[in-house]
Formats: C-alpha cells, structure tokens, sequence
C-alpha cells in the first residue's frame, strides 16, 4: 500500500488530505487552549473576588454590650495596652542596662516586673476583641497610641530609673481606674474585674520601686 500523506475520512465520504486535518487539529487545540485560559481567569478572578470579600468582612465579634460601649471600650483598653507595652519595654531596657553596686537585686526587680507587664498583654488585647472591637497591630500602631514616654538615653543613673519607673506604674494605675469607671458605666462586668487585679499589680509595683530607690538615713 501506497503511504501517503496524512488523510481523513468526511462525513460525505471523500478523503480530505492531511494539511487541511493538520490545520483542523491546530484550531481545535487553539479553542482549547483558549477555554481553558478563560477557565482559569474566571476562576483566579472568583478567587480574587472571595480573597477581597474576606478582607473586607468586619471583625466584629457579637455582644450584648451595643456598638457604643464597645468602640468606648476599645478605646479605652488599646490605649492602656499600648502604654503597657512601652512600660514593658522601658523596664527591660532599663533592666538591661542598670549599672551600680546594687545591680543584682535591681536586675532581678525589673526582670520579674516586666514579666508581670507582658502577662497583661494578651488578655487585654483579647477583651477587646471579645467585646467587638480591634486592636493593636504593630510596633507603629502602639507608638500612635502610647502616653507613657520612651527613654533612649545612652545612660541613666539606678535610682533614677527606678524613679522613673514608679511615676510611669502610678500614671498607669490612675488610668487604670478612668477606664475601670467607663467600662463600669457599660456593665462590662468581665473587663473591669481583670482592670481591678491589674491595678492592684500596678500598685505593688510601685511600692517595690518605690521602696528599692530610698536613700538610708
């Protein structure tokens, strides 16, 4: 048999020769091709679309509190979180540099301080989300919303960083107890009694700087 080039057989019979069926499968590999690439951008565009749609979902947790005492208690408690990280990171700074013949006790003070400020920080930031809000988010964010001063300076005398140290726990207590009054005011029964414990660490914290830094008679 005589081998030729590629043939096909018509639907009317006749044999039809192999360009014109090499030109017939190039078109269909094209519409395929082509199908297949609207598929996938249909497809990555409903991806698109859905990724959007949950970024733009709020994060609004459900509460009986109402939206005003929970965007006044966001507020309230992302400023005191705020402040307790900048306290939590000026006690390890000043913890990490104290200096002077009572280095160890003063080392140690701090250390156990600090570790005390950091447990804060998670239930807070946790009751504000439990009551429909949102918080913090990065370092930028809590140098926004901080009061309590940082101090950057290449040295600080012992007594005067616990000095320091002391009226930045009693500005902290004081606002402690402003906050306690506004959530108490919304019956924000759960956040005020963690204020309440908190302000009785922040007491205790103060006594010892204060205690730590007075002069012998």
């Amino acid at each position: 048999m005589d081998v030729k080039s590629p043939r096909s057989v018509r639907r009317d019979g006749r044999v039809r020769g192999g360009a014109a069926l090499e030109q017939s499968l190039g078109l269909g590999h094209y519409f395929a091709t082509i199908t297949k690439g609207n598929f996938m951008a249909k497809n990555q565009s409903s991806t698109l679309s859905e990724v959007k749609g949950r970024q733009s979902a709020p994060l609004i947790t459900p509460t009986d509190l109402g939206t005003a005492a929970s965007a006044d208690i966001a507020g309230g408690m992302n400023a005191i979180l705020a402040d307790v990280f900048a306290l939590y990171l000026k006690t390890k700074n000043f913890h990490w540099h104290m200096s002077g013949p009572h280095f160890r006790d003063y080392h140690l003070l701090l250390d156990e301080q600090a570790d005390q400020l950091y447990a804060m920080t998670d239930p807070i930031a946790e009751r504000i989300r439990k009551t429909g809000g949102s918080t913090l988010r990065s370092i930028g964010h809590i140098a926004r919303v901080q009061r309590i001063k940082d101090n950057d300076a290449e040295y600080v005398a012992p007594n005067d960083m616990l000095a320091e140290l002391r009226e930045d726990n009693q500005t902290l207590a004081a606002r402690l107890r402003e906050v306690h009054d506004m959530v108490d005011e919304h019956r924000d029964i759960a956040t005020a009694s963690l204020i309440e414990n908190w302000i009785d660490e922040t007491e205790r914290r103060t006594w010892f700087l204060f205690e730590s830094s007075r002069r012998e008679r």
